[in-house]
């Protein structure tokens, strides 16, 4: 009997994981280049001394869904969204590089190009930083051109470029930063295949619709096994009471 409240509670327990991730999608939905996160259950034999009668569920992540949110044109310089796969390349905060799909960068009063949580962006060549310029703009490439403060349009000129980056999505995960890095630390390379599109941001992918479809049925799920756990609790007490009469 007490196989069925093993199940029965370690299922619960894993449900309340995977509530979780669908929570954090839905409140992603509407940040900007968010993936939202997939999960699946597994049934995994719980190893050790004794024989092997029992069984734990558990609700492992299985990646990010990597369909591209939609395109939203905003008009501003500074935003850029990636065109299909590809990532931006950023410093992460441990001084190390990583990678984020959203691109509403800005610039600070030292000229440094970061992006929304305050990252420095990355070039070629190391953060990127941007002298006090009159017009700002982003190619396809991700090279940006300046004109400089009080000159005229002819003047214009390359001052960077984005480091564009397009490593195989099963080699990245993501950090506790909310970027994405690669698994055995290193940098990715480079990939002058990937564009970009100036003046527009790509949306969060998640389908809010969806996911509350998963949360109802979660919710529903995680009351069937409480109520698996009451029913074997019931079932536990009648038969001891049977003993007792039979006693």
């Amino acid at each position: 009997m007490d196989r069925s409240v093993y199940i029965a509670m370690t299922g619960a327990t894993q449900t309340m994981r995977a509530q979780d991730a669908v929570s954090h999608n839905l409140a992603n939905a509407s940040t900007v280049g968010f993936k939202s996160e997939l999960s699946a259950f597994q049934s995994v034999p719980v190893l050790g001394p004794g024989a092997n009668t029992r069984i734990n569920a558990v609700a492992q992540g299985i990646g990010q869904d990597e369909t591209q949110g939609a395109i939203q044109h905003t008009g501003s310089p500074l935003d850029v969204a990636v065109n299909g796969p590809g990532w931006i390349a950023v410093q992460s905060p441990d001084g190390g590089e990583a990678y984020t799909r959203a691109g509403n960068l800005q610039i600070d009063a030292d000229g440094n190009l970061l992006d929304s949580r305050g990252n420095p962006v990355m070039g070629d060549g190391g953060p990127l930083t941007i002298p006090q310029s009159s017009q700002i703009t982003i190619g396809k490439d991700g090279t940006i051109s300046t004109v400089p403060m009080g000159q005229g349009p002819s003047t214009i000129a390359a001052v960077g470029k984005l480091k564009l980056v397009n490593p195989d999505p099963t080699q990245m995960s993501e950090g506790a930063d909310g970027l994405m890095h690669m698994n055995d630390g290193s940098d990715a390379d480079a990939d002058d295949t990937v564009t970009v599109t100036s003046g527009a941001l790509e949306a969060s992918n998640v389908n809010p619709s969806s996911e509350l479809v998963k949360m109802i049925s979660l919710s529903r799920q995680y009351e069937m096994q409480v109520r698996s756990i009451k029913t074997a609790e019931d079932d536990a007490d009648d038969s001891t009471k049977l003993l007792q009469t039979a006693s």
